[in-house]
């Protein structure tokens, strides 16, 4: 137990989230998560919906915390960790939903654009995106406590931060996913949700 990784983050916004995605986790609904990092979110909302499967993922430095938060839980509907580099090979398997927390700000421009191109080739048709985080608006950072972590995450690696909403959008929606809801968040974050729509032939 005290050898896995904890993040208090987790702790502090599973509630919050869970209360977003629930609607979107009907039976038989499969979830990929990206970049589960310390794998607490799956063991929650996991447990909180037997119903579904949450597939997690991470870069495989991660995968043994995540294996050691889900083999305690002894859930079943959560299959062991996958390898998932956003800038290589994504799953061949088609999912429900996708979903990620607290990961694009940690990444870089071309690895959110990376993300954002290529999610579809696993997201089923009328499937979900839901991306939690903080996000930017027209260039402004919505909150002086956003702009100090802005500061800090540039500090550690200076291609990181905050992205910009309208940026993300725009490459969603050429990729064919259709903004349904940006959702207000504790602690100046949001919830933005995207549904893919196959274009016209």
């Amino acid at each position: 137990m005290s050898d896995k990784p904890y993040s208090e983050s987790c702790d502090q916004n599973k509630h919050h989230i869970q209360a977003v995605l629930e609607p979107y986790l009907k039976d038989g609904v499969s979830v990929l998560e990206i970049g589960s990092g310390t794998g607490q979110h799956a063991q929650f909302f996991a447990s909180q919906s037997p119903q579904i499967n949450w597939q997690t993922s991470d870069l495989s430095e991660n995968l043994p915390g995540i294996r050691a938060w889900l083999g305690d839980s002894e859930l079943a509907n959560t299959p062991d960790p996958i390898e998932l580099d956003v800038s290589s090979s994504w799953p061949e398997a088609s999912y429900d939903l996708l979903f990620t927390a607290n990961s694009f700000h940690i990444m870089n421009h071309e690895q959110v654009e990376h993300s954002l191109l290529h999610c579809i080739e696993c997201l089923k048709p009328d499937g979900h995106l839901i991306v939690y985080g903080p996000f930017n608006y027209n260039g402004e950072y919505t909150s002086t406590s956003n702009e100090r972590f802005d500061y800090w995450l540039k500090s550690r690696d200076p291609q990181s931060g905050i992205k910009d909403f309208e940026w993300l959008q725009q490459i969603a929606q050429k990729n064919g996913l259709k903004l349904l809801d940006d959702v207000a968040m504790p602690a100046n974050n949001r919830t933005l949700i995207w549904r893919y729509e196959t274009f016209a032939q």
